[in-house]
C-alpha cells in the first residue's frame, strides 16, 4: 500500500528585487475606559498626522474581559457570590514609514494616566 504524500508545505514569502522594504510602527494602545482609549487615539492620530506620516487604523481590537466570582460572606453560605468584571479595551494603529520626527513627537506626548501602549518596530 502506498502511502500518500498529502503534507502541506508551508509557503515562503521571498521579496521581489523591486520591492521596497517598509518599516512600519505598530501601537496597541489599551485602557479601562473606552472614552478615555479613544480620546487617547485620537491625540497619537492627531500627533502623527501633523508630520504627513501614512496612518492606518484605528482598529478596534475584541475587549478582553476578566471576571472574578468571590464570595459575600467570609464562612458559610457558599451559595452567596458577588461577580465582578473587568473589561480592557484594544486599538491597535500602524504608522507606515515613520520619519524620526513623528517618533520624537509620539515619545514626548503625554496621555492620561489609565491608558497603556505598546510600540512595536516592525
Amino acid at each position: 500500500m502506498a502511502k500518500a504524500t498529502s503534507s502541506k508545505k508551508k509557503a515562503t514569502k521571498k521579496a521581489k528585487s523591486g520591492e521596497d522594504a517598509t518599516s512600519r510602527l505598530r501601537i496597541r494602545v489599551r485602557a479601562y475606559e473606552s472614552k478615555i482609549l479613544d480620546l487617547s487615539v485620537k491625540q497619537i492620530i492627531d500627533t502623527a498626522l501633523r508630520y504627513d506620516a501614512q496612518i492606518e487604523g484605528p482598529i478596534p481590537l475584541p475587549t478582553e474581559i476578566k471576571k472574578y466570582t468571590v464570595n459575600r460572606a467570609a464562612f458559610v453560605y457558599k451559595n452567596a457570590r458577588e461577580q465582578f468584571e473587568m473589561r480592557i479595551h484594544k486599538r491597535l494603529i500602524d504608522i507606515v514609514n515613520p520619519s524620526g520626527k513623528v517618533i520624537e513627537a509620539l515619545t514626548n506626548m503625554s496621555l492620561p494616566s489609565g491608558v497603556n501602549i505598546d510600540v512595536k518596530l516592525i
